[in-house]
């Protein structure tokens, strides 16, 4: 379980947000609404370990997620506004290592079968430099189903997908928690996730 509690984060003179608390369990999705320049990527970064807080505490099953450092890591996966991915390797390479760094053996049918799920196979053997924003994006995503993470912190990861790319990763992400996983995301579309337990926090500007 994560659990937040009376956190405070700043950016360089501003307050973004102070006394924020929550907690999620297995099963469940954390939505986090909020104005640009509310804190959100900065609260999802804090949670990854990326970004420090001014106050607060973070815990993952009661332990400081700063102290566990690597045994926390293992359990989440982050997608922020870059995609993480190698333009100068395939889409097969870029996930077949991102799983070897993860801990995970996956075999190059299992990416295959991913990158189809996500309408993305034909890319599997391009050079990302040459895919469009949408199938990088897609490519990256791939990685959340490959390496089994516990936790996804998805940073606006609807943004430039075409409506059917939206609908699948709709999919993927409440079979993910169906499966007992957990996701906190933002995003500034609507989304339809039918079927599972959503929460709902709102960041103030």
């Amino acid at each position: 379980m994560l659990e937040v509690s009376n956190l405070a984060c700043v950016r360089g003179d501003n307050q973004l947000f102070e006394g924020l608390s929550f907690g999620l369990t297995e099963g469940e999705v954390l939505y986090v609404h909020g104005p640009n320049g509310s804190g959100k990527t900065t609260l999802l970064r804090a949670i990854c370990g990326l970004v420090v807080p001014e106050a607060g505490d973070i815990t993952w099953d009661g332990e400081q997620t700063s102290k566990l450092a690597e045994d926390y890591h293992r359990h989440i996966s982050y997608f922020g506004h870059l995609n993480g991915l190698k333009d100068e390797l395939t889409a097969l390479e870029n996930l077949t290592i991102s799983a070897h760094l993860a801990g995970v053996r996956v075999t190059e049918e299992q990416i295959s079968l991913v990158l189809a799920k996500l309408g993305v196979e034909i890319c599997q053997e391009l050079p990302t430099s040459v895919l469009s924003q949408g199938q990088k994006k897609r490519t990256a995503l791939a990685r959340f189903i490959l390496n089994k993470s516990k936790l996804w912190i998805l940073d606006e990861p609807f943004t430039a997908l075409d409506v059917a790319a939206v609908a699948v990763l709709q999919d993927v992400i409440v079979h993910h928690v169906q499966q007992g996983g957990m996701v906190i995301l933002t995003t500034h579309q609507e989304v339809a996730l039918e079927g599972v337990h959503v929460r709902h926090i709102h960041l103030k500007h």
